[in-house]
């Protein structure tokens, strides 16, 4: 019987979280056998086309765990049997004193069922992101035996304590992490320096192939320099609206815009703040120059990527610590040639290089934010030099590819084997 790894998610699918997809998607063509566990029912209307090609079966652990008390106390009255079950329990109960929530009640719950409905031939737990996932894997890893293993990633990295982080570090087999900053972060409270390993996601660059040619004449557009007001500068934003992400920073930045300057901002994402950001854009305004799209699948990010003259993303640490790791989309609209403009926060600075493949301005300054975007609006052949020079670093240095070759070595498959399906899969 082949050997089957479960992937333990916090939700399933997630149009936030193309990254884990891609992911899953290259190893199932690399040969692994993966069965998708979900601790949420997904939310998003939509789907990316990645997702539609996983054949990863996926199932769902109790949301919440009074919704199914008889499943959940069935698990209970048949793993209580178990050899780990005493240090499962102990472990939660250590948890639970020091983390007193229905969150952390939650876990161990969904640890039960997971352990109770282990699919046949599973050998090991590897979960996305350290906080939740990692809480019901390592439980479950108790109960049953299996190794666990964790892709770290950004808010629960820096939103998680560090005692706790030290204890899940401690007992994972292994953790993978995709910035160097958050390397260094796991990296003090590992055991030992080779627990942690820093794998960049990427980018799938079969997905996000160069910009197609256009004969001359035909379909082109001189690029805009913000003087015609019949013909703005296009500025894109993709991201969730959350605090970490700093839309409020860039409406503030956008008010500051001289009003000489025509331009337009698309935003594409959802999030619990796009009602108050709309409303901070209307005090402002602004609310006839941005057009909030709202969640959207890959296929229509990627034809907004080719019709777009500029992409920004404010991102900075929020009140909590929480903060991006190396945000895709920056990666994203670099590979289709776009000029950049984010800030100095977590992994940002190893994609983009200053003044050479893109602008960095301090985080939550919304003065030096402004200046930079005007002088970009203002510029086209600026904002072509640094979009070319963006694209051939993505190329170079950020094929998923190389960081698929590392998990996949991790997970015990053939090192260096890429498979026809891998190198086809678009």
């Amino acid at each position: 019987m082949t050997d089957t790894v479960l992937f333990v998610l916090k939700g399933y699918p997630r149009l936030s979280e193309t990254f884990i997809a891609q992911e899953i998607r290259a190893l199932e063509a690399r040969g692994l056998d993966i069965r998708i566990v979900s601790l949420r029912h997904p939310t998003d209307k939509a789907v990316h086309p990645v997702h539609r090609e996983i054949r990863a079966p996926v199932s769902y652990l109790p949301e919440y765990l009074y919704q199914e008390p008889i499943r959940v106390l069935r698990a209970w009255w048949r793993q209580r049997r178990r050899p780990g079950y005493r240090a499962a329990r102990a472990a939660w109960f250590k948890d639970l004193w020091r983390d007193r929530t229905a969150n952390r009640v939650r876990r161990f719950g969904q640890a039960l069922v997971l352990a109770d409905e282990l699919p046949p031939g599973a050998t090991r737990l590897h979960a996305h992101f350290l906080h939740t996932p990692a809480s019901v894997a390592r439980y479950a890893g108790l109960l049953t035996g299996l190794p666990w293993s964790c892709s770290a990633h950004a808010k629960d990295i820096w939103t998680t304590p560090d005692w706790e982080k030290r204890e899940k570090l401690a007992s994972a087999d292994w953790v993978v992490t995709c910035t160097a900053a958050g390397h260094a972060d796991l990296v003090r409270l590992a055991p030992d320096e080779a627990r942690v390993t820093l794998v960049y996601h990427g980018l799938d660059l079969a997905r996000f192939a160069a910009v197609p040619s256009q004969p001359e004449g035909v379909g082109s557009r001189a690029a805009p320099d913000g003087r015609d007001a019949a013909d703005p500068v296009v500025l894109l934003s993709v991201g969730r609206a959350v605090p970490k992400k700093g839309y409020d920073d860039l409406l503030e930045a956008l008010a500051r815009l001289p009003a000489t300057l025509s331009w337009r901002l698309v935003h594409i994402g959802g999030g619990p703040l796009l009602p108050s950001l709309r409303r901070r854009a209307t005090a402002l305004g602004l609310a006839d120059r941005i057009d909030w799209l709202g969640p959207q699948p890959q296929d229509t990010v990627l034809r907004h990527y080719r019709r777009a003259d500029l992409f920004v993303l404010a991102s900075r640490i929020a009140a909590d610590g929480d903060r991006d790791g190396l945000p895709n989309v920056l990666m994203e609209a670099q590979s289709q040639g776009l000029a950049v403009v984010s800030t100095r926060v977590s992994g940002v600075p190893e994609l983009v290089v200053d003044g050479t493949t893109g602008v960095l301005v301090p985080p939550g300054d919304a003065a030096a934010l402004a200046e930079a975007l005007a002088g970009l609006i203002a510029d086209p052949a600026r904002r072509a030099a640094l979009g070319e020079a963006g694209r051939a670093r993505v190329r170079k240095d950020f094929d998923m590819t190389r960081g698929i070759d590392r998990l996949a070595r991790r997970f015990g498959l053939v090192e260096g084997v890429v498979s026809d399906e891998e190198r086809s899969c678009a």
